[in-house]
C-alpha cells in the first residue's frame, strides 16, 4: 500500500518528465496528453487527473523551470558577500556556471510557453521581479540593474532560441565586462 501511495505522490513529476522528453523530441505542436501518457507509461485518464490541459502542463513545466532558476540564482547569490552587487554579480556568476547547459529543452520549452498565456504571464512576473530587485539595489545608478539583466537575458535567450552559437572563449569577456558593471554598485 505505501508503495502505491508512493507512485502516486511521484506520478506529477513522472509525467512532468514525460512532457519534457516529449516536448524535445516533437516539439510543442507534438506535445498532446496522449504523447505524454504514452512516454509516462500511463493512461490518458492517469495524466489529465494530475494535468487537465496541454496548457497545464507547459504551465507546470515553466513553473518548475522559475523555480529551478530562482534556486540557481539564490545559491550563486549565498556564495557572495552581501553589499550593493550581491545581486548583479549572482546573475553574472549563474551565466558563468549555466550558460551552456540544456539548449535544446530550453529552446523547447520556450517556444512551447509562447502558446500559453498563463505561462508568459509567469515569465512576465519573474522577468519583473529581478528587474525590480536589481533597480532597488542601493548605490546603482539608475537603469544599470536593468541593462545588467537584459543583457544577460539576451545571450540566454539568443543562445537557447539558437540565434548564436557563441563558443566560451566569446562569451567570457562579456561576462567580464558584466562582471565590472555590477561591481561598480560597491562604489
Amino acid at each position: 500500500m505505501e508503495a502505491k501511495r508512493r507512485r502516486l505522490v511521484e506520478r506529477p513529476e513522472i509525467i512532468l518528465e514525460a512532457a519534457a522528453a516529449v516536448l524535445l523530441k516533437a516539439g510543442a505542436r507534438g506535445l498532446t496528453i496522449d504523447a505524454v501518457a504514452a512516454e509516462a507509461g500511463l493512461s490518458k485518464g492517469g495524466v489529465l487527473h494530475h494535468y487537465a490541459s496541454k496548457e497545464a502542463l507547459i504551465l507546470a513545466l515553466v513553473t518548475r523551470k522559475l523555480t529551478q532558476l530562482r534556486a540557481e540564482l539564490a545559491a550563486c547569490e549565498a556564495e557572495i558577500p552581501p553589499g550593493p552587487s550581491q545581486l548583479p554579480r549572482a546573475l553574472v556568476a549563474h551565466v558563468r556556471g549555466h550558460y551552456c547547459d540544456d539548449d535544446e529543452s530550453s529552446h523547447a520549452l520556450l517556444l512551447a510557453s509562447m502558446e500559453s498565456p498563463e505561462a508568459q504571464k509567469d515569465y512576465k512576473a519573474f522577468v519583473a521581479e529581478q528587474l525590480g530587485r536589481l533597480e532597488a539595489v542601493a548605490g546603482a545608478s539608475p537603469g544599470e540593474g536593468s541593462v545588467l539583466f537584459f543583457a544577460i537575458l539576451g545571450l540566454f535567450m539568443g543562445r537557447a532560441l539558437g540565434f548564436h552559437q557563441l563558443r566560451d572563449a566569446d562569451v567570457a569577456p562579456m561576462l567580464d565586462a558584466l562582471e565590472r558593471i555590477a561591481q561598480r554598485s560597491d562604489r
